[in-house]
C-alpha cells in the first residue's frame, strides 16, 4: 500500500500538472461561475365549472402525492371583528360533520399522511396508494366543517393569551405598530386583533367567515408527484365538482401616502431591554414592476444578508447588533420597504444614522460591482436548487396566473436577474428606498432613547402599544390642583384616584401589618405558602409543597436571603435596594414623595378594559409601568424587568378580584407571566394589622 502511495505522488509532481506551481490568493473570492440554465416543464392545467383552476405536476420518482390547495382571497377587512379569519381557519381542522376531530385525526395518522386545512385552502400529502384517502379528508375538512362551541371557547382562550404576550414582547410590538401606523389602523393591511375584539367573535361569526371566503372561486388546487393528469382530474371532480360557494372578487385596496416628511414614530415601552428599529416606506412593486429584479438585488446588497451593507456595518464594524436586514414587499398590493435592527437601548440613535446613511449610500449609487455580482451569485444559486424540488415548478405556475404574469416569466427569471447594471440599482434605490418621506419606528425605553433621537433632526410623533396617537398630558404645576380638575389627568391624580378607590389615604395609612395565605398552579403543581409585611418594610415569603418549603425569601428592614430547597443566599445589595423603595403596606403612598418619579403615559387596555398607564421609577431605579382602570380606578396590570440567570427579561402582574378587607379593597388574584411561564397566585386570607411579629423576619 506504501508503494502505490508513493507512486501516485510521484505522478502528480512528475506528470505535468503541476500543483505546487499553482498560488491562490485566499483574500480574493472565487469568481462567480456563469448562471445556470433552467428548464422545467410547464404543469398540465385545467379550470373546473365552479372556478378552481387545477394544476398537475407528475413526478413519478418515489411513490408519493401531495396536494395543496390555495384560495385567493386577497386581504380581508375585519374591522370590529379583527382576528375572525385567524379563528375560523383554526377552527376548521376541529372536527367535520361527518367525524369528530379525535377521528379525523386517527383517520390521518391510520395512513401515515399528512392533512392539514385552514382559512386560505388545504394541504394533503400520502403515499401513493393512501393518497386517495387523504385527499378526500381535506376535502371534508374544508367543505363540511362542525364548528363546535367548546372548540372555539378553547381557541379564543388560547389566543387572548397569546395576545397578552404580544404585549410583552417589544419585537412583536413593533410589527403590529409598523403595520398600524404606515397602513392606518382602518385598513385591511394595519389592522389587527386585539383581546377585546377577539372576545367579542361568536359561532354566527367564525359561519359567516366562512361562508364569505372558503370557496372554489379564485382557488388554486395543485397536485404534485406520483399522479397523472387523468387521474387528477377524476380526484378533483369526484372531491371538489359539486363544491359551490360565494363569488370571490379581488378587494380594491386605496393606495396609502408616505409621510410628507420623514418622521420618527415612539412607541414607549419602558420596561423593554432593548431598541427595536425600522426604517422604511411604503412603495408599489407588482412581480411585473420593469424594476423589480433590479429591487430584488439592490435589497439583497443593502441589508439581504450576512455580507450586506447593514450588517457588516451595524454588527461588525459598529458592535450595535446582532444583525441587521432590509426587506421589500412584493405583489399585486402596496407593500413596504423596511431596514431594521435590534439594538442596545443607549445606541438607538447612532444605529438610525447608520441606517439611514446606508440608504442614502445605496441612494448615490455608492454600490461596487463585485456586490452586485455577489448579489447575483445569491439568486442565481438560491433559484437552480429551489427548481430541484418538484412542487416549486407547481407553486411558480400557480405565482404566474394569480400575479398575470407571462408564460415565460420564470424561465427567462435568471437572464432578468444577470442583466441588471450599477445604473440599475442606484435608479431603484432613488425611487424605492426613500430617505425623506420615511417612518423611523422605535419601540424601547423612550425617557432613554427621546433625548439622543432629538440630534438627528426629526418630527418625533408619540404612539402607543396599540398604534394610537399619544396625547402628553399638561404638565404639573401645583399638584392640588390637579387634583381639583376633572378634564385633565395627571400622574398625580391617578395615584390619587387608585388610593380613594381602594378605601382611601388615611385607611391605607392604618395599614401596619399585612397577613396573606396563599395558593398557586406551576407546572402541573400545587402549592401553598404565606406572605407577611411589617412596616415599614419587612417582609418574607415562603413557599411550600405538601409541608415541605421549597421556597423563602426574606427581609428584616437591613438585610436578609432567599432559600431554595437546601440552597440559601445572601440578598444582593440591588435586591435590598429594590426592598428599601416602599415605605408602606400600600406602595402608591409613597408614589407622591419627592424620591419617587411618576409619569402619564396615555391611554391603554388590560383585558378589554380601558386604563391609564403610569409609569413609576423607585428611588433604586426600578422602572415599572402600572395600568388602572379609568372606570373603578383599580389597579389591573404592572409591568416591569426582573433579572433571571443575568439575562434581564420582562416580568408582568395582573391584579384582579378585589375584595372588602376591613376597611379597604386589596386584590386576592394574581396573575405573574416572567418570560414564557405563568403563575397563577390565589388569595385564600388575609388579616390586617394581625398575626405578625418580628420574629416571622428572622
Amino acid at each position: 500500500m506504501k508503494k502505490i502511495i508513493i507512486t501516485l505522488a510521484g505522478i502528480l509532481l512528475v506528470g505535468g500538472i503541476g500543483f505546487a506551481q499553482i498560488k491562490i490568493d485566499r483574500s480574493k473570492k472565487p469568481k462567480a461561475g456563469p448562471a445556470p440554465i433552467i428548464t422545467f416543464k410547464d404543469p398540465a392545467t385545467f379550470v373546473m365549472p365552479n372556478g378552481m383552476t387545477v394544476l398537475i405536476v407528475e413526478d413519478h420518482k418515489l411513490p408519493r402525492v401531495s396536494a395543496s390547495l390555495v384560495i385567493d382571497a386577497g386581504p380581508v377587512k375585519e374591522g370590529a371583528k379583527a382576528g375572525v379569519t385567524d379563528l375560523m381557519g383554526q377552527m376548521l381542522g376541529e372536527g367535520t360533520k361527518n367525524m369528530s376531530k379525535t377521528q379525523f385525526d386517527e383517520a390521518s395518522d391510520l395512513i401515515g399522511a399528512n392533512v392539514n386545512v385552514y382559512g386560505g385552502g388545504g394541504y394533503a400529502g400520502a403515499l401513493t396508494r393512501y393518497f386517495d384517502k387523504a385527499f378526500s379528508l381535506m376535502a371534508d375538512g374544508l367543505r363540511n366543517p362542525s364548528f363546535p362551541q367548546p372548540a372555539l371557547d378553547k381557541l379564543k382562550e388560547q389566543t387572548i393569551t397569546g395576545l397578552k404576550n404580544v404585549e410583552k414582547s417589544a419585537a412583536a410590538v413593533a410589527d403590529r405598530t409598523w403595520n398600524a401606523i404606515s397602513y392606518g389602523k382602518q385598513t385591511a393591511m394595519g389592522e389587527f386583533s386585539t383581546t377585546e375584539t377577539v372576545k367579542g367573535i361568536t359561532l354566527a361569526d367564525i359561519r359567516e367567515s366562512y361562508s364569505n371566503l372558503v370557496t372554489p372561486s379564485r382557488s388554486y388546487l395543485t397536485f404534485v408527484g406520483d399522479i397523472t393528469p387523468a387521474a387528477a382530474r377524476a380526484m378533483a371532480t369526484k372531491y371538489f365538482g359539486n363544491w359551490t360557494g360565494k363569488k370571490l372578487t379581488l378587494p380594491s385596496i386605496p393606495t396609502v401616502n408616505n409621510p410628507a416628511k420623514t418622521e420618527i414614530n415612539m412607541i414607549d415601552m419602558p420596561t423593554a431591554v432593548q431598541a427595536q428599529i425600522a426604517v422604511g416606506n411604503l412603495v408599489n412593486n407588482p412581480m411585473n414592476n420593469p424594476d423589480y429584479f433590479a429591487l430584488l438585488l439592490a435589497n439583497q446588497i443593502l441589508g439581504g444578508g450576512a455580507e450586506s451593507k447593514l450588517f457588516m456595518n451595524l454588527r461588525e464594524k459598529r458592535g450595535f447588533t446582532y444583525g441587521s436586514y432590509s426587506s421589500v414587499g412584493s405583489g399585486r398590493f402596496q407593500s413596504m420597504f423596511k431596514a431594521t435592527a435590534q439594538v442596545r437601548t443607549d445606541k438607538a440613535d447612532s444605529a438610525v444614522a447608520e441606517i439611514i446613511s446606508e440608504i442614502l449610500a445605496m441612494r448615490d449609487g455608492k454600490i461596487t460591482e463585485e456586490q452586485l455580482a455577489s448579489a447575483k451569485a445569491v439568486y442565481n444559486g438560491s433559484f437552480a436548487l429551489g427548481m430541484e424540488d418538484p412542487a416549486r415548478s407547481a407553486r411558480l405556475a400557480s405565482t404566474i396566473l394569480i400575479n398575470n404574469l407571462p408564460k415565460d416569466y420564470y424561465r427567462t427569471y435568471l437572464q432578468k436577474i444577470n442583466a441588471v447594471t450599477v445604473q440599475d440599482l442606484k435608479r431603484v434605490s432613488k425611487n424605492y428606498f426613500s430617505e425623506g418621506n420615511s417612518r423611523i419606528g422605535i419601540v424601547g425605553n423612550a425617557d432613554k432613547i427621546m433625548p439622543q433621537l432629538l440630534r438627528l433632526g426629526y418630527a418625533i410623533k408619540k404612539y402607543d402599544i396599540y398604534g394610537d396617537p399619544v396625547i402628553d398630558a399638561p404638565k404639573e404645576i401645583n399638584k392640588e390642583e390637579s387634583v381639583k380638575t376633572t378634564d385633565k389627568v395627571s400622574a398625580f391624580s391617578i395615584v390619587e384616584d387608585y388610593l380613594k378607590a381602594i378605601g382611601g389615604k388615611e385607611e391605607a395609612k392604618k395599614i401596619t401589618a399585612i397577613d396573606r395565605t396563599i395558593a398557586m398552579e406551576m407546572m402541573g403543581r400545587s402549592f401553598e405558602g404565606s406572605q407577611k409585611q411589617l412596616a415599614p418594610n419587612k417582609q418574607v415569603t415562603e413557599i411550600k409543597m405538601m409541608g415541605q418549603t421549597v421556597f423563602k425569601r426574606s427581609f428584616n428592614g437591613i438585610n436578609g436571603f432567599s432559600q431554595q430547597g437546601p440552597q440559601k443566599k445572601d440578598l444582593t445589595m440591588e435586591e435590598i435596594s429594590e426592598f428599601n423603595d416602599d415605605k408602606s403596606m400600600i406602595p402608591q403612598l409613597s408614589y407622591t414623595s419627592a424620591n419617587y418619579k411618576i409619569e402619564y403615559l396615555g391611554a391603554g387596555k388590560v383585558d378589554g378594559e380601558p386604563t391609564y398607564r403610569l409609569k413609576v421609577v423607585k428611588p433604586s431605579g426600578k422602572t415599572s409601568v402600572e395600568q388602572y382602570s379609568i372606570k373603578t380606578g383599580l389597579l389591573l396590570q404592572q409591568e416591569s424587568t426582573t433579572n433571571a440567570g443575568g439575562q434581564e427579561i420582562n416580568q408582568t402582574t395582573t391584579f384582579s378580584d378585589y375584595r372588602k378587607t376591613g376597611t379597604v379593597l386589596l386584590p386576592y388574584k394574581f396573575v405573574q407571566s416572567t418570560g414564557e411561564q405563568e403563575v397563577t397566585i390565589n388569595t385564600t386570607a388575609i388579616k390586617l394589622n394581625e398575626g405578625v411579629t418580628e420574629e416571622d423576619f428572622k
